[in-house]
């Protein structure tokens, strides 16, 4: 079944990558369908909705119940050709009718004055208070959807993994439906997503305090293929999330690689840190935007060698010349040509860590590449807050600590014996 999707691709690596469509756009079509089917009493196969993307869909409506006072349907999530784990899993919305005061009771729990919802940190105002003509529409969550539990993300603590853009597309699409049917009383909206918590665990959530399902989410509605977009986003979320305890200086790792490293050398659990991915540069803008007062990265050689040569974004695909660097740091050190090209042949940098190894020159090579590392850092940063790496190797363990790697340390040691 043709969705609306079809004209929209974009070419990646010269192969043709179709866009798809957020939870966000499941649980606001899911919602649509079911209140369409309770209000006119029949079924439904196909709905359509216009996310805010602008990009008309037309979704197929899945697994229907209807009762008396109740509907319920489903649509499946598509992500297009982005590596997304929730493509495939059934979306659900539950509908049924009650009265204004209860579904304003609900829109209740999401409500607060995090300074995520606007400019003035005032409460988010309830979108139905100057339209008594329009029905109040109450979103809940069922199975599936994940509850915050920790501080600093869009919704308070105890409230449903429900981002504001998709709640503010379910409330219009289910208001068109009430309109339609002169309908102004209240209306529950329940999403679920049966397999949310099985799935929940090959994502960020549980790292940033969601526990027991997805998220529903989406800003466009749609999903552009291979975006890097969401990714960068759950890591600017989640330093938020950590900053909002009070805390001003974090630990952060590239990948699972240095978390695991972190907590075997350091006396830190690896939870502690942010996984920063491939994103060094972005990482330490947010830092410096959020005005926090240092960050210290523990990060293998692998990544880091990058660093050390003012590559930002380590992602292969961007930079490599992990080799070039080591052989350039080892000439700068001393060693001869030979050693240099031996490196340069080295398949991996800890193969090339091992040839220098042999050498006079391995501690001068590893202060220079620390060195570079600590100036590239700081000149990212740009004097606004203080930055350290430790640099490791899964073969070798250590191999260097920047100037402020140790203030950085006790710093973050002092900063959670407060807290806690």
């Amino acid at each position: 079944m043709k969705n609306g999707l079809e004209d929209y691709f974009i070419i990646k690596d010269q192969k043709k990558m179709r866009f798809g469509y957020t939870t966000g756009s499941c649980a606001a079509a899911a919602a649509k369908a079911a209140a369409s089917m309770l209000f006119e009493r029949k079924e439904l196969p196909v709905v359509e909705l216009l996310p805010p993307k602008g990009i008309r869909l037309w979704l197929e409506v899945l697994d229907i119940t209807r009762e008396r006072d109740r509907v319920s349907c489903a649509i499946k999530k598509d992500g297009g050709d982005d590596p997304d784990v929730t493509s495939g899993l059934l979306v659900y919305a539950s509908v049924r009718l009650c009265d204004r005061g209860q579904a304003r009771a609900l829109q209740q729990v999401f409500l607060h004055t995090e300074q995520t919802d606007n400019d003035s940190g005032q409460a988010e105002a309830l979108p139905q208070d100057e339209k008594p003509e329009t029905a109040v529409v109450g979103i809940t969550a069922g199975e599936g959807v994940g509850r915050i539990t920790l501080p600093g993300l869009e919704q308070p603590v105890g409230a449903p993994a429900i981002n504001k853009v998709p709640r503010r597309m379910i409330t219009e699409a289910v208001q068109e439906i009430c309109e339609k049917h002169g309908y102004c009383g209240g209306i529950e909206v329940c999403i679920r997503v049966p397999e949310g918590a099985k799935t929940a665990q090959k994502t960020f959530n549980p790292r940033l305090g969601i526990q027991g399902g997805i998220s529903i989410l989406g800003t466009s509605g749609i999903v552009e293929p291979m975006s890097e977009k969401a990714l960068i986003s759950s890591i600017e979320v989640e330093m938020k999330q950590k900053a909002s305890g009070g805390r001003q200086y974090l630990l952060v790792a590239p990948g699972n690689y240095g978390l695991q490293y972190l907590s075997g050398h350091f006396p830190f659990a690896a939870d502690e840190a942010v996984k920063c991915s491939n994103y060094v540069g972005q990482t330490i803008d947010f830092a410096v935007n959020m005005g926090l007062k240092g960050i210290l990265f523990v990060a293998h050689i692998g990544k880091f060698i990058k660093v050390a040569g003012g590559i930002m974004n380590t992602h292969s695909r961007d930079a490599d010349a992990r080799m070039e660097l080591l052989a350039a740091s080892a000439l700068r050190a001393g060693a001869d040509a030979r050693t240099a090209n031996q490196i340069l042949d080295a398949v991996t940098t800890d193969e090339g860590l091992v040839i220098l190894k042999q050498t006079p020159y391995w501690e001068d090579t590893m202060q220079i590449v620390t060195q570079k590392v600590e100036y590239y850092l700081n000149h990212r940063a740009q004097g606004q807050l203080t930055i350290g790496a430790v640099l490791y190797s899964n073969s070798m363990g250590e191999l260097g600590r920047t100037a402020q790697a140790e203030t950085l340390l006790e710093n973050l040691i002092k900063e959670r014996e407060t807290q806690s």
